[in-house]
């Protein structure tokens, strides 16, 4: 149980890492299905697209965790 959280724990710190340097760098991540709606002042914003890349890599993620 120990190693599976030092293990979540260092996943976490390299993606935070990765945001970091893709921020600095001002790279811009746009996902065809994040929806993105702009009237006047009103601004909405849907993640669709990065929820589900999310949802799939965090699964990925748990299913190892079982197997081993």
């Amino acid at each position: 149980m120990a190693k599976q959280i030092i293990l979540i724990g260092v996943f976490l710190v390299i993606v935070g890492g990765v945001f970091l340097i893709i921020e600095k760098n001002g790279i811009n991540y746009n996902n065809p299905l994040d929806f993105k709606f702009e009237k006047g002042n009103t601004k909405f914003y849907f993640p669709l697209g990065s929820s589900i890349l999310i949802s799939v890599a965090l699964s990925l993620i748990f299913y190892f965790f079982r197997k081993f």
